[in-house]
């Protein structure tokens, strides 16, 4: 069985993957596992330390291949405020629930839950359900990067 044995971000390699592998937010912190790749067997993740692994990241097989690491379509709340301050206000809310979310320019990002969802239609966002990739900030206590033993940053 093939291991995983080192974690890339985009960009940092230019060989083709072989394969890739599709993980939802929850499935994406990892250290050691047994994964999946789509075109079938099973690869042996097996990293030194835990990582958060984001949407293209490639992971490097001890036979010199790679497989792409792609985010899963999740059944999300877009979260659509009035204003650039009803965003923030909107943000303070799931922060102080300690939600993960993904915060952008005009929306916010999060799993699916009815009773969050009433709160944020109570408050005055509109919501709407989306399914897309999941890939929510990396809170404050998070050591740098997403935990890549190499330390490079996602913007």
């Amino acid at each position: 069985m093939l291991r995983a044995i080192s974690v890339l971000a985009p960009g940092e390699h230019h060989s083709a993957p072989v394969d890739t592998v599709v993980l939802p937010h929850d499935g994406r912190h990892l250290r050691r596992k047994l994964l999946h790749p789509e075109s079938g067997g099973m690869v042996m993740l097996d990293l030194k330390e835990t990582v958060m692994l984001a949407d293209g990241d490639l992971l490097s097989l001890d036979d010199g291949t790679f497989i792409r690491v792609v985010a899963a379509q999740e059944e999300l709340l877009e979260i659509t405020p009035r204003d650039r301050l009803h965003l923030i206000e909107l943000a303070w809310h799931l922060g102080n629930r300690h939600l993960a979310a993904q915060v952008e320019e005009g929306r916010i990002l999060i799993l699916h839950d009815h009773v969050i969802e009433d709160m944020l239609i109570g408050l005055g966002a509109t919501v709407r359900h989306v399914h897309e990739p999941f890939q929510p900030v990396r809170g404050a206590y998070h050591s740098g990067g997403h935990g890549h033993a190499h330390g490079h940053h996602h913007h």
